[in-house]
């Protein structure tokens, strides 16, 4: 069953995290079949919140890129090498089929079967001798059991038409005979008394009691079927092994988690292409025609809207709806969707207030996550985005999640606001967001501490590190905010000769690496507007 995909950007905060989750139960509940993801590892503050609150971590998604599986290829049956070339005729021709893969007992492809192989079988096989198995034989002509001992049967086909003096003097009956026989009693005796491989038959023939026991001891199989001699003649070749007729065709296989982008060409230039499995089983066929109008991942994205900070592949996907509180970016879509844009403190007042329009039930655990986001992303109803309609979610989710508001967020910042044993890159990527301003890019992270002096002794360090990101990525400038919870304010360093830029942004002069903006807590509100400022203004 294919379902959305719900996911925030490509830095998991606990905003986007938890948004992702609530409103992907919201959507189940609606009977929208939903599922969320993350497109990276969480950070400490929501593996604490999700440890809190009981709720698994969502599935790291890589991209939402077309892949072979959401192609509308053919599910065609596969047929058994060990089955019949009769069976497969016979499904060919019930289905309108022209081609039909062929698998071993595991359902690992081992080749390709058409209507020309068993034709050509026919033409240029030996039809004297056989060898297959006796369901087999018994399947290709309606046949019934009477006697088996053998499940492998191999031997030269005789059709018994002559006399059975005959048929003594040229010894033309051996333990390697598949006789075929009408209603010839005394024929059947000899070959029975020969201790024939098998014999078949003809014309529904009923054997009289004292032959089967004879046939019994001498262990020889028969089978009867309702067809005439000439037809069972015609026909029995038709029992052989699919794998005995099946040519060294190039099959060209693709796993259904291949990217289209990487297969269209070899698709377009096989003959016979087939999907399988990651663990290499059939799955189905494919050709040219099933590359149009595949099913593109249905998506829906929180807490952002800019494509840099989105799944990679967006544009193969098809958007249902975006829900953001954050300036309108440069996604673009074909059709109209629905776009929920608020300014807010949070996504996740959003999907509380979408909650609350649908009269859908929150759960404990779901109130915990949504309340986490606002406490998280207002820090606390410090930050200048914090808005009414973010304290009123707030006050009523802490009711419904059982908690007290400010023992917990005490507690949340604390887990998450901990540096001890991450790199210098951990903590740079942490929450770090690309931004297209003024048509260059912008790198943005901000970090929360209680404790400014695990950064301030590794300033230079972090301004290296800036600088070789700087250069290897093509970042006009990097800006890194540490913000002090307590303090309610930012040390801001940036990338090296930028530091005018920075003084630009808050109207500071001769400004240093790591200077001090008090009341900056916001990305969103307080820094990148004035980035957005400072680059318009230069010339």
């Amino acid at each position: 069953m294919r379902h959305n995909l719900i996911f925030g950007h490509k830095t998991p905060d606990t905003d986007s995290v938890c948004a992702a989750i609530a409103l992907a139960e919201l959507k189940n509940e609606l009977n929208e079949a939903s599922k969320p993801y993350i497109l990276g590892n969480v950070n400490k503050e929501t593996e604490f919140v999700l440890k809190y609150f009981n709720v698994e971590t969502p599935q790291i998604l890589s991209n939402v890129k077309l892949q072979i599986k959401d192609l509308n290829y053919d599910r065609v049956k596969p047929i058994r090498k060990t089955q019949p070339v009769y069976s497969a005729y016979i499904r060919m021709n019930e289905n309108s089929l022209c081609t039909l893969p062929v698998v071993d007992e595991e359902d690992n492809v081992n080749g390709i079967i058409n209507k020309e192989d068993i034709a050509m079988s026919l033409i240029n096989a030996d039809q004297q001798h056989l060898s297959t198995s006796y369901d087999n034989i018994i399947e290709t002509l309606h046949g019934k059991k009477l006697l088996k001992f053998d499940e492998t049967i191999d031997g030269d086909i005789i059709v018994a038409t002559s006399q059975v003096k005959t048929l003594e003097e040229s010894s033309a009956v051996s333990r390697q005979s598949i006789v075929i026989v009408g209603d010839r009693y005394d024929v059947i005796k000899y070959a029975v008394e020969e201790r024939a491989k098998l014999i078949i038959v003809s014309g529904n023939m009923e054997l009289p009691p004292s032959l089967i026991e004879l046939a019994k001891d001498g262990k020889v199989n028969i089978i009867s079927t309702s067809f005439k001699t000439y037809y069972v003649a015609k026909n029995i070749v038709l029992s052989k092994y699919i794998k005995n007729v099946i040519n060294d065709k190039k099959i060209v296989m693709f796993s259904q988690e291949d990217y289209l982008s990487d297969c269209r060409g070899n698709i377009e230039k096989s003959q016979y292409s087939v999907v399988v499995s990651s663990e290499k089983k059939y799955l189905g066929l494919l050709s040219k025609s099933n590359l149009n109008s595949p099913h593109k991942k249905k998506v829906i994205l929180v807490d952002h809207n800019e494509i840099g900070q989105s799944a990679d592949g967006l544009d193969e996907a098809d958007i249902l709806e975006v829900i953001d509180h954050h300036k309108i970016g440069g996604i673009k879509t074909s059709v109209p969707i629905a776009f929920r844009n608020l300014p807010l403190g949070s996504s996740n007042t959003i999907i509380y207030g979408i909650y609350k329009e649908k009269g859908i039930k929150i759960r404990k655990e779901i109130a915990g996550l949504m309340l986490s986001g606002i406490i998280s992303d207002t820090m606390l109803f410090k930050s200048p985005t914090t808005t009414e309609k973010d304290r009123d979610a707030a006050q009523e989710l802490q009711v419904i999640a059982e908690v007290d508001m400010n023992k917990y967020a005490m507690e949340m910042f604390k887990a998450g606001t901990s540096l001890k044993g991450q790199s210098m890159e951990e903590i740079l990527f942490q929450d770090f967001k690309d931004f297209n301003l003024v048509d260059k890019n912008v790198g943005i992270g901000q970090v929360f501490t209680l404790d400014i002096n695990q950064i301030m002794g590794r300033k230079d360090e972090f301004i290296k590190l800036i600088d070789s990101i700087t250069a290897q990525k093509g970042y006009y400038v990097i800006i890194l905010a540490v913000t002090d919870i307590i303090k309610e304010g930012s040390y801001i360093f940036c990338t090296s000769g930028r530091e005018k830029l920075v003084g630009q942004m808050f109207g500071i002069e001769n400004v240093t690496q790591g200077v001090y903006i008090d009341k900056c807590v916001s990305r969103k509100k307080q820094i990148v507007p004035k980035v957005i400022d400072a680059l318009g203004s230069i010339k």
